[in-house]
């Protein structure tokens, strides 16, 4: 028998993007080729779809872990790398993304409907795309952005017109089997039914769908039995059915009070106390359920509700409920239907937005806050000069470098873009003009009057990436700096 799986936590990885490639075409008799370095592929997205072939979360039960392909990285000759493959999530229709804190991303209702739980990296420009006017022949390539990690948390919520309610034993399987299709386990002792059941019903030329959950006990909404469990399955219903036992066996029961202990439970567990409810008085075939049903039935229309005599063995009083589930399903949907539809705001970006913003955070570090800004330090290479002072130059345009002395930022002070921290000199990078030097290399970065060495430009990479300072003595030299005469 296969297992019925309504709740799962996913733990999701998206594509890395590929890495740009820094490359100079080389041809014989054609010298100074240029750059020719192509671009990284994109990584993979995971995305979930609704695929009205799937009715249970079984599969992902058993395989929490999933991830999309990775970009591959540019190649010489202008040879772009591929994207990495989307993963594609089928999923059953009513399915709500939640995240690990309990807010909900996305609610799938609908064949088709689509969700892009994680996203992949962008891939990183190679040198042939960087080059420009003043910077023909970079000697770097960009980094490709890692994809999204993130967990999410999915639910099954039956997407049915009609909820049958009841306490175990009621006759909500029984039922549900004589005015549909569907063939669920029906047996003469409680919880037989154990996952929830979906069925098709005609009304003449109208149809709905029934749900059948497991029954209801006293504590149902807190966790007792397997209420709490499945009670989210009547959410979307637009019309509850209480399913009465008029032939219990159990003597300290009976229909009125069995009526409270549902509505006390409906009440508990949120969001259903408006829905419109219809009484079902099951099992008249037996005569003292008879008996019953006609004694208590003024009683229950006395409350406001519409009560229907039934019996799911001989089919008695069946029909006219049909007729009634299917007029109060319609009302419902000519109520959603005459709903106003809710309008789609947009709010572009402000004139005046930079696109970042500053923070001053207690420990002395500016970190600075913004979509453009770490995406590029995510793609530096800050083991290429070059691609360090291409970093400044992006950052300065930006306005990175007035807002930080706006803030109070101070030559040495700590700024954190990211999860990458740096030492403030403003004037090394936004103060000079690039002026090219050799492949890989950025003349801003060295000192007045010294000459920058391997192992300096080592040395200046470690500061910047606050590595340890034993770090930087394993490069195997002990002088860092060769002062000019």
């Amino acid at each position: 028998m296969t297992a019925f799986v309504d709740r799962v936590v996913l733990h999701l990885r998206a594509g890395d993007g590929g890495h740009g490639c820094a490359s100079i075409h080389r041809e014989k008799f054609k010298p100074l080729g240029g750059p020719d370095g192509g671009n990284g592929g994109h990584g993979g997205s995971v995305e979930l779809v609704v695929d009205p072939g799937v009715h249970t979360l079984l599969d992902f039960h058993f395989h929490p872990h999933l991830r999309a392909g990775n970009g591959k990285g540019g190649q010489g000759s202008n040879r772009d790398g591929a994207n990495g493959a989307d993963l594609v999530l089928r999923v059953p229709d009513g399915t709500v993304v939640q995240g690990q804190d309990g807010e909900v991303l996305a609610d799938l209702v609908g064949a088709g409907t689509r969700y892009v739980a994680a996203r992949g990296g962008r891939g990183g420009r190679g040198n042939a795309s960087l080059a420009n006017a003043r910077r023909k022949a970079p000697g770097f390539a960009e980094l490709g952005e890692p994809g999204d990690v993130v967990d999410v948390v999915l639910e099954l919520k039956s997407v049915a017109d009609v909820g049958l309610v009841g306490f175990p034993s009621a006759g909500k399987s029984s039922l549900i089997s004589v005015i549909s299709a569907a063939h669920p386990k029906v047996a003469d002792y409680p919880f037989t039914t154990l996952v929830p059941h979906l069925g098709v019903v005609q009304a003449g030329e109208r149809s709905f769908v029934v749900a059948d959950v497991p029954g209801l006990i006293p504590g149902a909404a807190s966790g007792k039995g397997l209420g709490l469990e499945f009670l989210r399955h009547i959410e979307r219903c637009a019309v509850l059915v209480h399913v009465v036992d008029c032939a219990t066996p159990e003597t300290s029961r009976d229909p009125l009070s069995d009526i409270d202990v549902l509505e006390r439970e409906l009440a508990a567990y949120g969001g259903l106390e408006h829905r419109p409810r219809i009484v079902v008085l099951n099992k008249i075939d037996v005569p003292d359920a008879r008996d019953l049903s006609d004694i208590v039935r003024s009683d229950i229309e006395a409350r406001g509700l519409r009560v229907f005599p039934i019996s799911a063995v001989s089919r008695e009083g069946v029909r006219d409920l049909i007729f009634a589930m299917a007029d109060l399903v319609e009302a419902g949907r000519a109520q959603v239907s005459a709903a106003p539809k809710p309008r789609i705001i947009l709010r572009p970006a402000a004139v005046d937005d930079a696109g970042f913003r500053i923070e001053s955070l207690p420990d002395g570090v500016f970190a600075v806050r913004g979509v453009r800004p770490e995406r590029w330090v995510r793609q530096t290479n800050f083991d290429n000069d070059e691609a360090v002072g291409y970093l400044a130059d992006r950052l300065a345009r930006l306005g990175v470098e007035e807002a930080l002395t706006k803030a109070g930022a101070e030559p040495g002070c700590l700024v954190r873009i990211g999860d990458h921290e740096f030492d403030w000199q403003p004037t090394m990078y936004a103060g000079k003009e690039y002026v090219p030097s050799g492949r890989g290399t950025d003349h801003r970065l060295e000192q007045p009057g010294t000459r920058a060495t391997a192992v300096q430009r080592k040395a200046a990479r470690a500061a910047r990436r606050r590595r340890p300072a034993d770090e930087v003595e394993q490069a195997g030299e002990s002088e860092l700096i060769e002062e000019v005469s």
